[in-house]
Protein backbone atom coordinates (compact mmCIF):
# COMPACT_ATOMS: atom_id res chain seq x y z
CA UNK A 1 0.00 0.00 0.00
CA UNK A 2 3.09 2.09 -0.08
CA UNK A 3 2.18 5.70 -1.78
CA UNK A 4 -1.36 5.67 -0.71
CA UNK A 5 -1.63 7.73 1.21
CA UNK A 6 0.25 10.80 -0.70
CA UNK A 7 -2.68 11.53 -3.22
CA UNK A 8 -4.85 12.23 -0.07
CA UNK A 9 -2.22 14.14 2.29
CA UNK A 10 -1.21 16.49 -1.35
CA UNK A 11 -5.04 17.19 -1.91
CA UNK A 12 -5.19 18.21 1.99
CA UNK A 13 -2.49 20.80 1.51
CA UNK A 14 -3.83 21.97 -1.90
CA UNK A 15 -7.43 22.39 -0.37
CA UNK A 16 -6.21 24.66 2.21
CA UNK A 17 -5.05 26.93 -0.44
CA UNK A 18 -7.95 26.59 -2.87
CA UNK A 19 -11.85 26.86 -3.16
CA UNK A 20 -12.02 22.83 -2.02
CA UNK A 21 -12.62 23.46 1.76
CA UNK A 22 -17.12 24.27 1.28
CA UNK A 23 -16.56 20.31 -0.74
CA UNK A 24 -14.75 19.34 2.01
CA UNK A 25 -17.64 20.92 4.33
CA UNK A 26 -20.87 19.61 2.16
CA UNK A 27 -19.03 15.86 2.21
CA UNK A 28 -18.98 16.06 5.89
CA UNK A 29 -22.28 17.41 6.19
CA UNK A 30 -23.85 14.73 3.97
CA UNK A 31 -21.27 12.02 5.66
CA UNK A 32 -23.02 12.90 9.37
CA UNK A 33 -26.43 13.38 8.04
CA UNK A 34 -26.13 9.48 6.68
CA UNK A 35 -24.99 7.97 9.73
CA UNK A 36 -27.70 10.03 11.81
CA UNK A 37 -30.08 8.29 9.30
CA UNK A 38 -28.15 4.30 9.26
CA UNK A 39 -27.48 4.72 12.71
CA UNK A 40 -30.85 5.89 13.66
CA UNK A 41 -29.03 8.35 16.45
CA UNK A 42 -27.92 11.73 16.50
CA UNK A 43 -26.11 10.75 19.96
CA UNK A 44 -22.44 9.99 19.28
CA UNK A 45 -22.00 8.32 22.42
CA UNK A 46 -24.05 5.20 21.09
CA UNK A 47 -23.89 5.52 17.24
CA UNK A 48 -20.01 5.27 16.29
CA UNK A 49 -20.26 5.89 12.85
CA UNK A 50 -22.02 9.88 13.48
CA UNK A 51 -18.66 9.68 16.09
CA UNK A 52 -16.44 8.77 13.05
CA UNK A 53 -18.53 11.42 11.02
CA UNK A 54 -17.82 14.20 13.50
CA UNK A 55 -13.96 12.99 13.49
CA UNK A 56 -13.59 13.57 9.83
CA UNK A 57 -15.13 17.10 10.29
CA UNK A 58 -13.00 18.31 12.53
CA UNK A 59 -10.25 16.64 10.58
CA UNK A 60 -11.07 19.00 8.04
CA UNK A 61 -11.52 22.14 10.52
CA UNK A 62 -15.39 22.13 10.15
CA UNK A 63 -16.08 25.06 12.96
CA UNK A 64 -17.91 23.40 15.76
CA UNK A 65 -21.32 25.35 15.53
CA UNK A 66 -21.48 24.16 12.14
CA UNK A 67 -21.23 20.05 13.15
CA UNK A 68 -23.81 20.54 15.65
CA UNK A 69 -26.09 22.35 13.12
CA UNK A 70 -25.45 19.81 11.09
CA UNK A 71 -26.61 17.14 13.32
CA UNK A 72 -29.77 19.44 14.53
CA UNK A 73 -30.82 19.42 10.81
CA UNK A 74 -29.86 15.94 9.94
CA UNK A 75 -32.43 14.59 13.10
CA UNK A 76 -35.35 17.00 12.25
CA UNK A 77 -38.73 15.72 9.66
CA UNK A 78 -36.95 18.51 7.17
CA UNK A 79 -33.59 16.33 7.08
CA UNK A 80 -32.02 16.03 3.60
CA UNK A 81 -32.62 12.28 2.01
CA UNK A 82 -29.46 10.84 0.60
CA UNK A 83 -28.60 7.68 -1.28
CA UNK A 84 -25.37 6.31 -0.95
CA UNK A 85 -24.19 4.95 -4.78
CA UNK A 86 -21.30 4.01 -6.27
CA UNK A 87 -19.78 3.08 -9.98
CA UNK A 88 -16.98 1.25 -11.63
CA UNK A 89 -15.15 2.35 -14.89
CA UNK A 90 -11.91 2.66 -16.41
CA UNK A 91 -10.25 5.76 -17.43
CA UNK A 92 -7.66 5.75 -20.20
CA UNK A 93 -4.34 4.08 -20.12
CA UNK A 94 -6.49 0.49 -18.02
CA UNK A 95 -6.30 2.28 -14.62
CA UNK A 96 -9.48 1.28 -13.08
CA UNK A 97 -11.69 4.21 -10.96
CA UNK A 98 -14.19 3.37 -8.20
CA UNK A 99 -16.13 6.27 -7.28
CA UNK A 100 -18.64 6.36 -4.71
CA UNK A 101 -21.36 8.88 -3.70
CA UNK A 102 -23.78 10.56 -1.39
CA UNK A 103 -26.77 11.91 -3.67
CA UNK A 104 -30.05 13.25 -3.09
CA UNK A 105 -31.12 12.84 -7.19
CA UNK A 106 -29.41 9.61 -8.37
CA UNK A 107 -30.61 10.36 -11.98
CA UNK A 108 -28.26 13.44 -11.95
CA UNK A 109 -25.70 11.68 -10.14
CA UNK A 110 -25.40 8.96 -12.74
CA UNK A 111 -25.30 11.02 -15.77
CA UNK A 112 -22.44 13.48 -13.96
CA UNK A 113 -20.66 10.35 -13.36
CA UNK A 114 -21.22 8.71 -17.35
CA UNK A 115 -20.25 11.78 -18.61
CA UNK A 116 -16.96 12.37 -17.18
CA UNK A 117 -15.83 9.12 -17.79
CA UNK A 118 -16.88 9.72 -21.65
CA UNK A 119 -15.50 12.63 -22.06
CA UNK A 120 -12.14 11.65 -20.95
CA UNK A 121 -11.14 8.52 -22.65
CA UNK A 122 -13.02 6.06 -20.37
CA UNK A 123 -16.02 3.99 -19.71
CA UNK A 124 -18.69 3.29 -17.03
CA UNK A 125 -18.92 -0.16 -16.27
CA UNK A 126 -21.78 -2.20 -14.59
CA UNK A 127 -21.50 -2.56 -10.75
CA UNK A 128 -19.23 -5.10 -8.96
CA UNK A 129 -17.41 -5.61 -12.24
CA UNK A 130 -14.21 -3.84 -10.62
CA UNK A 131 -14.50 -4.90 -7.00
CA UNK A 132 -11.84 -7.93 -7.49
CA UNK A 133 -9.18 -4.87 -7.94
CA UNK A 134 -9.50 -3.03 -4.67
CA UNK A 135 -10.09 -4.47 -1.07
CA UNK A 136 -11.95 -2.93 1.72
CA UNK A 137 -10.18 -1.66 4.44
CA UNK A 138 -10.40 0.39 7.63
CA UNK A 139 -8.32 3.60 6.98
CA UNK A 140 -6.78 5.80 10.09
CA UNK A 141 -5.10 9.19 9.62
CA UNK A 142 -3.36 10.68 12.80
CA UNK A 143 -1.00 13.38 13.20
CA UNK A 144 2.23 12.44 14.51
CA UNK A 145 3.05 15.82 16.78
CA UNK A 146 -0.07 15.08 18.68
CA UNK A 147 1.28 11.71 20.30
CA UNK A 148 1.75 11.20 23.97
CA UNK A 149 3.95 8.31 23.06
CA UNK A 150 6.74 6.94 20.11
CA UNK A 151 5.34 5.98 16.63
CA UNK A 152 6.88 2.42 16.80
CA UNK A 153 5.32 1.88 20.58
CA UNK A 154 2.13 2.95 19.29
CA UNK A 155 2.02 0.92 15.75
CA UNK A 156 3.12 -2.51 18.19
CA UNK A 157 0.33 -2.03 20.46
CA UNK A 158 -2.24 -1.10 17.60
CA UNK A 159 -0.76 -4.62 16.00
CA UNK A 160 -2.51 -6.26 18.44
CA UNK A 161 -5.66 -4.23 18.01
CA UNK A 162 -5.84 -5.25 14.30
CA UNK A 163 -3.50 -3.30 12.33
CA UNK A 164 -2.01 -4.21 9.72
CA UNK A 165 -0.05 -1.53 7.51
CA UNK A 166 1.31 2.15 8.35
CA UNK A 167 2.10 4.43 5.99
CA UNK A 168 3.88 7.82 7.53
CA UNK A 169 3.66 11.01 4.92
CA UNK A 170 5.15 14.39 6.59
CA UNK A 171 3.45 15.05 9.36
CA UNK A 172 0.64 12.31 9.15
CA UNK A 173 0.79 8.80 9.98
CA UNK A 174 -1.82 6.41 8.28
CA UNK A 175 -2.90 3.33 9.59
CA UNK A 176 -4.67 0.13 8.08
CA UNK A 177 -7.05 -2.76 9.08
CA UNK A 178 -8.79 -5.11 7.62
CA UNK A 179 -12.53 -4.58 7.47
CA UNK A 180 -13.93 -6.67 10.03
CA UNK A 181 -11.28 -4.99 12.23
CA UNK A 182 -12.46 -1.09 11.86
CA UNK A 183 -14.62 -0.83 15.01
CA UNK A 184 -11.99 -2.62 17.70
CA UNK A 185 -8.94 -0.29 16.46
CA UNK A 186 -11.57 2.38 16.24
CA UNK A 187 -12.02 1.79 20.34
CA UNK A 188 -8.76 1.33 20.63
CA UNK A 189 -7.27 4.64 19.02
CA UNK A 190 -9.99 5.92 21.88
CA UNK A 191 -8.85 4.27 24.46
CA UNK A 192 -5.17 5.52 24.01
CA UNK A 193 -6.36 8.83 23.63
CA UNK A 194 -5.04 9.58 20.02
CA UNK A 195 -6.93 12.37 18.02
CA UNK A 196 -7.65 10.92 14.82
CA UNK A 197 -7.90 13.23 11.98
CA UNK A 198 -9.75 10.79 9.44
CA UNK A 199 -11.34 7.56 10.10
CA UNK A 200 -13.19 5.59 6.95
CA UNK A 201 -13.89 2.17 5.18
CA UNK A 202 -12.20 3.11 1.90
CA UNK A 203 -11.42 0.33 -1.35
CA UNK A 204 -7.57 -0.10 -1.62
CA UNK A 205 -6.26 -1.40 -5.02
CA UNK A 206 -4.60 -4.61 -4.45
CA UNK A 207 -2.35 -3.48 -7.35
CA UNK A 208 -1.34 -0.48 -9.43
CA UNK A 209 -0.26 0.99 -12.50
CA UNK A 210 2.74 3.28 -12.89
CA UNK A 211 2.37 5.49 -16.19
CA UNK A 212 4.90 7.75 -17.76
CA UNK A 213 4.50 10.96 -15.74
CA UNK A 214 2.54 13.13 -18.66
CA UNK A 215 -0.45 10.36 -18.47
CA UNK A 216 -0.03 10.11 -14.56
CA UNK A 217 -0.92 14.24 -14.01
CA UNK A 218 -3.46 13.69 -17.17
CA UNK A 219 -5.10 10.65 -14.85
CA UNK A 220 -4.81 12.72 -11.48
CA UNK A 221 -6.47 15.84 -13.74
CA UNK A 222 -9.23 13.38 -14.13
CA UNK A 223 -9.99 12.24 -11.09
CA UNK A 224 -10.13 15.44 -9.57
CA UNK A 225 -12.73 16.22 -11.67
CA UNK A 226 -14.83 13.57 -9.95
CA UNK A 227 -14.05 15.02 -6.74
CA UNK A 228 -15.02 17.78 -7.68
CA UNK A 229 -18.80 17.09 -8.62
CA UNK A 230 -21.23 17.79 -5.65
CA UNK A 231 -22.43 14.27 -5.42
CA UNK A 232 -18.60 12.39 -5.26
CA UNK A 233 -17.41 11.46 -1.38
CA UNK A 234 -14.65 9.66 -2.22
CA UNK A 235 -12.74 8.28 -5.65
CA UNK A 236 -10.11 5.17 -6.04
CA UNK A 237 -7.92 3.99 -8.74
CA UNK A 238 -5.14 1.76 -9.55
CA UNK A 239 -2.92 4.74 -10.77
CA UNK A 240 0.61 3.85 -8.62
CA UNK A 241 1.43 7.69 -6.98
CA UNK A 242 4.95 7.72 -6.82
CA UNK A 243 7.49 11.14 -5.51
CA UNK A 244 7.81 12.13 -8.77
CA UNK A 245 4.22 12.25 -10.01
CA UNK A 246 3.31 14.22 -6.89
CA UNK A 247 6.05 16.80 -6.71
CA UNK A 248 4.83 17.16 -10.86
CA UNK A 249 1.38 17.85 -9.92
CA UNK A 250 2.04 20.20 -6.86
CA UNK A 251 4.45 22.21 -8.61
CA UNK A 252 1.93 22.86 -11.74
Amino acid sequence: MAGHSKWANIKHRKGAQDKKRAKQFTRAIKEITVAIKEGNSADPETNPTLRNAITNAKGVNMPKDTIERAIKKASGADADQYEEVSFEGYGPYGIAIFVECTTDNTNRTVAAVRSIFSKNDGSLGTNGSLEFLFDRKGVFTIEVGNLNKSIEKLELELIEAGATDFEKEDELLTIYCDFESFGNLSSQLEEFEVEVKNAEIQHIPLNTTRLPLEQGIRLLHIIEKFEDNEDVQNVYHTLKITDELMQAYENE
